[in-house]
């Protein structure tokens, strides 16, 4: 634990567990309804850095966390992902993956999705 990173001190009121390797919490700036977070309990700062038990784990709650938001917030589908590195748009230091409800209606073309972290490349189909 690092006590300078917000997430090793979010920590301490995880909402779920997994395994002991990483738990998940809501995300403090939410891009939707329901978006969560699920970080590593050991301090590590990308996905390249955490250990293949810390990966797998990481999915497994992502499991578990996709399937309680559609049984509490009903969306219509889910972003995914990890930003690694800065170049990447990684603004905390330590792994976290994303996982975002989506809901119809909440942006005006949702296509392309995750390309739209490069704007000029997301509308690939026009």
């Amino acid at each position: 634990m690092t006590t300078d990173c917000p997430f090793c001190r979010k920590l301490e009121t995880a909402t779920l567990d997994g395994d002991g390797l990483v738990a998940a919490f809501p995300d403090a700036f939410p891009v939707s309804p329901g978006h969560t977070l699920i970080v590593p309990r050991r301090h590590v700062e990308t996905y390249l850095d955490a250990s293949e038990d810390e990966r797998t784990a990481l999915w497994g709650l992502a499991d578990r966390v996709i399937a309680c938001l559609r049984e509490s917030h009903r969306p219509d589908g889910f972003n995914v992902g990890i930003n690694v590195g800065r170049a990447a748009g990684q603004t905390v230091m330590h792994l976290h993956l994303h996982v975002i409800p989506r809901y119809a209606g909440d942006v005006d073309d949702p296509r392309g999705g995750i390309r739209h972290v490069v704007p000029s490349k997301a509308r690939y189909w026009t």
